[in-house]
């Protein structure tokens, strides 16, 4: 798959979430910052797209309980199709942003230069008040309660992100 078709290469900036499946973690991701850029006015501006470690789920639709949880709080998911990330990706990207160590390990493996090894980064290390874990627990084997809490997880942390990035993407304009 090409990466041009999942966002407008015309974007300042240029970020992918990664997860291991695409269809739990990486779409909440995806979803959240997605409102938090079109709030902002940013859409010209920063490109998000998502995507998983693996394969198993290419061509599907998130998780139904990811779709629940979602729903329940404001965002729409229900565009979403699970895809693979293709390290092809890394010279179209600024950032790409992993959930737990084992995605950033695969990544990292993935990347062939250094550049674009540090373009990887961990979404818990953008919270202001590091947690005691900097892995987001995958919520898939467990009950919607846990979505609705990973939701959660992911939902600070990408204030935290946005609001990082926010000023080096206005100062740009």
């Amino acid at each position: 798959m090409s990466f041009e078709r999942f966002f407008d290469e015309s974007a300042l900036f240029r970020m992918c979430f990664v997860c291991t499946g695409n269809i739990c973690r990486s779409p909440m991701e995806e979803a959240v910052f997605t409102d938090l850029i079109a709030k902002s006015g940013l859409e010209e501006r920063i490109g998000v797209t998502s995507a998983g470690t693996g394969d198993w789920h290419v061509g599907e639709r998130s998780d139904e309980r990811t779709l629940s949880v979602l729903d329940s709080r404001g965002y729409d998911g229900s565009h979403h199709r699970a895809k693979q990330f293709d390290p092809d990706w890394f010279d179209g990207l600024d950032l790409v942003v992993v959930f737990d160590h084992t995605q950033e390990r695969i990544l990292k493996a993935w990347a062939s230069t250094d550049h674009d090894r540090a373009k990887v980064q961990l979404l818990l290390t953008f919270e202001k008040e590091q947690p005691i874990s900097l892995d987001v627990p995958d919520p898939y084997y467990s009950d919607s309660a846990f979505f609705d809490q990973t939701l959660s997880v992911i939902e600070r942390a990408s204030y935290s992100l946005f609001h990082q990035i926010k000023p080096g993407i206005q100062g740009a304009q």
